[in-house]
């Protein structure tokens, strides 16, 4: 299996996400944000022209290859209400950094769940309009050689198993990125309230013929206090194992992308700038740390 890892959870910086891929033996990262020096943090589609070309001669000169982009469109903070220009403008910075960089898959998804302010569905959730932008951005993207897969996260087609294969039917044509972690602390919104968790392993099996790349975080729900505990690989419940292995045993040719949603803990009295620096140690130790776990459960696998 081809290993990668969104490594911003790694670091923030490019020598940080350089440094824990070349810990890790790995040649690939999936690109989300980044930080180059003179300039602040942002999406790597949509920092400076002048900090993606510092950024790419980094990643170039250590030999590490963008396997993919883990782009912002269409991502919870996009409602589908916004015009469709935003959307269009964020697709076409995209290509062209994509093509500077040699990557060939792109995270989207399918806007964010309208709610009202009890954050209760609203009953009109726009199908229509979602369905008629996806099919615009997959266009686009298709046309320059690059595979977009829409991601089961915090957006319509996360919202259930029910709504994600409501999105497949009506765009046949749609790759998905299954990600283990995000059914732990998603609602089943296909029955009414309160809300189940979502099944990893169920969310998995219904769209197992369409995916084409795959997230692996892991976590516990807690139902008392509404929080998920992110966990590594295989402590939690999003059936981590289970999913490896049956992708290891159907022959599965494409990636394996780390995004361990570990906060750094940290409890000394010292001041803000010791404790970022020790954030930022604990967020590299822990990204490694979980890249080699991960390893480690996909060689047991028999």
């Amino acid at each position: 299996m081809k290993l990668t890892g969104i490594a911003d959870e790694a670091g923030e910086t490019v020598d940080a996400q350089i440094d824990a891929t070349n810990a890790l033996g790995w040649k690939h990262i999936e690109a989300r944000f980044v930080k180059v020096d003179g300039f602040e943090k942002g999406s790597i589609h949509e920092i400076p022209e002048e900090a993606l070309k510092l950024a790419a001669h980094k990643f170039k000169e250590a030999g590490i290859g963008i396997c993919g982009i883990g782009s912002t469109i269409g991502n919870w903070a996009h409602s589908i209400n916004d015009p469709f220009e935003i959307t269009e403008g964020e697709v076409s910075r995209c290509i062209t950094r994509m093509k500077l960089l040699n990557s060939k898959i792109v995270r989207i998804m399918s806007y964010a769940i309208l709610e009202d302010e009890l954050e209760n569905d609203e009953p009109e959730q726009f199908l229509e309009e979602r369905v008629k932008r996806l099919k615009k951005i997959i266009l686009c993207f298709q046309n320059e050689g690059i595979i977009p897969v829409h991601e089961n996260c915090m957006n319509y087609g996360g919202m259930s198993i029910k709504h994600a294969l409501e999105l497949q039917r009506e765009i046949p044509e749609m790759k998905w990125v299954f990600d283990t972690g995000n059914p732990v602390f998603n609602p089943d919104r296909s029955v009414p309230k309160p809300y189940p968790r979502q099944s990893a392993w169920d969310f998995y099996q219904a769209l197992k013929p369409y995916i084409s790349h795959v997230h692996i975080k892991d976590g516990i729900w807690n139902n008392e206090s509404k929080k998920c505990t992110f966990t590594m690989p295989g402590e939690g419940h999003g059936d981590v194992e289970q999913v490896l292995a049956d992708l290891k045993l159907n022959g599965y040719e494409g990636y394996i992308s780390i995004e361990p949603h570990i906060e750094a803990v940290f409890h000394e009295n010292s001041s803000e700038e010791i404790n970022l620096a020790e954030k930022a140690k604990r967020q590299f130790e822990s990204y490694v740390e979980y890249g080699k776990k991960l390893e480690s459960m996909i060689a047991g696998i028999d």
